[in-house]
């Protein structure tokens, strides 16, 4: 059956020609000898991955050396070599051994039109809806996937949805008539940690989403409950297309990694000015350097834009709304940045 596509596009303000504008902003311009230096490099790893598989080398091993040593060349490649090496790679006959794992096909693949959408989540979530696709893979994709489920980023998304649900748990324990609105809110699968809605101590629970899939999904799976799924976009948000009313908490969790600064800057703006007083805002971005970039951008065909500490902050100081509080954090594991902004 042929997938429904959702593509990124003006209509939301998140286009893969913004994240690769992104990735080029400060870059050096491309040599012939990087290029070729890069190239042969590249087919070393390669190859060398691709005999290792053929050999039927132990899997988590393969897996680690790949990492690594794409992490290391993406490192040292300026961003216009890296953007072709990554093509390069897409290309290699080591993607017939990668591909069998359920989570990088369909990140590569992107049956939806874009990247890193709710249903490539619930691969990493190990959610019971995928289940069925990761028990007819192969068993060497079954390896691969053993490898890319406890992978940095898989670990840090995981970890993103129990902090998202006990922001809105704590939320809800000082005030059971909380409002709530998650932004980009794919599946909510944070709902399902969420003890507050269990027990009905949530006035409501936003959704917004601009895949209609992921809308049905949500609007399905909490019928009749304080969730509420709503079709929309970072555009519908800034342009005040929708009266979604004002709110206790607002986050938006899987959305600023494709956002260039001046749009993020815009979104957070408007955010807090439907914050009530006192009310939080939450962004969340993945962060800089931890390790699987490389992979990420190659077979899995997942850029993002990828931020510091730093680089949250200089959102932060171009806001113009007041604060009354602001904070700058890693998760436990160092992958994603969050910031929480109070007004």
């Amino acid at each position: 059956m042929k997938q429904f596509q959702t593509a990124l596009d003006g209509y939301s303000l998140v286009t893969t020609q913004s994240i690769s504008e992104h990735t080029r902003s400060s870059v050096n311009n491309l040599t012939t000898e990087q290029l070729k230096e890069g190239e042969a490099e590249l087919a070393l790893i390669l190859s060398l991955t691709q005999q290792a598989f053929e050999a039927n080398s132990p899997v988590q091993g393969i897996m680690k050396t790949l990492t690594e040593r794409l992490q290391a060349l993406r490192n040292k490649s300026t961003p216009v070599v890296w953007e072709r090496l990554a093509s390069l790679a897409q290309t290699h006959p080591v993607t017939s051994f990668l591909l069998q794992d359920p989570l990088t096909r369909w990140s590569f693949e992107k049956p939806r039109g874009y990247s890193g959408d709710a249903y490539l989540l619930d691969f990493i979530y190990e959610h019971p809806t995928v289940a069925a696709q990761v028990k007819e893979a192969s068993a060497l994709g079954a390896e691969v996937y053993d490898f890319t489920r406890r992978a940095a980023s898989a670990v840090a998304v995981r970890e993103r949805r129990d902090i998202l649900a006990a922001h809105v748990d704590e939320l809800a324990a000082a005030n059971s008539d909380a409002e709530v609105l998650a932004i980009a809110a794919g599946h909510l699968r944070e709902a399902e940690l969420s003890h507050a809605l269990r027990s009905e101590r949530l006035k409501r629970w936003v959704a917004l989403d601009q895949d209609p899939i992921s809308v049905g999904t949500v609007s399905s799976n909490y019928h009749g409950s304080r969730v509420e799924a709503i079709n929309g976009s970072v555009r519908t948000i800034l342009g005040r297309a929708q009266k979604l009313g004002t709110f206790d908490f607002i986050y938006a969790a899987g959305l600023y990694d494709y956002l260039a600064e001046n749009v993020a800057v815009k979104l957070t703006e408007r955010c807090l000015q439907m914050l009530k007083p006192g009310g939080k805002f939450l962004l969340a971005n993945f962060a800089k350097d931890i390790g699987v970039e490389g992979y990420m951008e190659t077979f899995m065909n997942w850029p993002l834009i990828w931020r510091t500490e730093r680089d949250i902050l200089a959102i932060i100081d171009k806001l113009k709304h007041p604060l009354a509080d602001s904070s700058v954090t890693r998760g436990e594991n160092g992958g994603v940045i969050y910031a929480v902004l109070t007004v």
